[in-house]
């Protein structure tokens, strides 16, 4: 038999906790129970989201880069879940972005490392962004330069310029995450860093600031004084 909310007691089923109480008062767990709607033959809903919970990390954090195939695989959790969840992790994302950035907003590098934290956090795999922007440092468009392997990236110097002076760009900013999740430099990072600096310079663009995203931290070279 399939376990939905509505086989526990009025007081603890996350709807009327939540009408309640609010959102706030919910655990990870019941939040989970609220989108999954329903258990499975001999596991109860509230159980189920603790499943999920447990597979993608023990946080709610593991969702924003999990795939339908991972979650999938847990069981309990179909195709029809699964999408479910994905598409909540994305909704949690573009709030995220939205908060952290907007068209009119001017980038400075605790902002900059904002903006791509819930993106670039979790990721196993390295993956090159640049943040292109105006004169007075308001955000232009972003552009996905490159997805590398698990320690390293390939940093395609020449279509980021390309790609800057298309959206005449002044300014534009080199971030790039370690998987490891921690954020300090290679000696690779600050060289890619250096020659990207110089064809910049040629082009008539500044290089603002190479970041480099961990797991819930950042390091950036301009702060650091290595960058020039």
């Amino acid at each position: 038999m399939n376990k939905g909310l509505k086989s526990y007691p009025a007081s603890v089923r996350p709807y009327e906790r939540c009408e309640e109480f609010g959102a706030d008062a919910l655990s990870d767990a019941e939040l989970l129970a609220v989108i999954l709607r329903t258990g499975t033959k001999g596991t109860d809903v509230k159980s189920l989201a603790i499943n999920v919970l447990n597979a993608v990390g023990g946080s709610l954090d593991g969702l924003l880069n999990s795939n339908i195939t991972e979650l999938s695989s847990i069981e309990g959790i179909g195709r029809v879940k699964a999408i479910q969840l994905i598409c909540v992790a994305q909704i949690a994302k573009r709030i995220w972005r939205e908060k952290n950035g907007s068209k009119d907003q001017i980038f400075h590098v605790e902002e900059a490392a904002a903006y791509y934290m819930q993106d670039l956090r979790h990721l196993e795999t390295e993956h090159v962004y640049v943040l292109m922007l105006d004169t007075k440092m308001r955000r232009i468009d972003d552009y996905h330069a490159s997805i590398g392997s698990v320690n390293s990236s390939q940093v395609p110097v020449r279509e980021i310029i390309r790609e800057a002076l298309k959206h005449n760009a002044v300014n534009i900013i080199l971030i790039h995450n370690h998987p490891s999740g921690d954020p300090v430099p290679s000696e690779a990072d600050r060289e890619i860093s250096r020659s990207l600096y110089m064809a910049c310079r040629i082009s008539g663009i500044t290089l603002a600031d190479s970041i480099i995203i961990g797991d819930g931290r950042y390091y950036s070279l301009k702060e650091e004084g290595s960058l020039f």
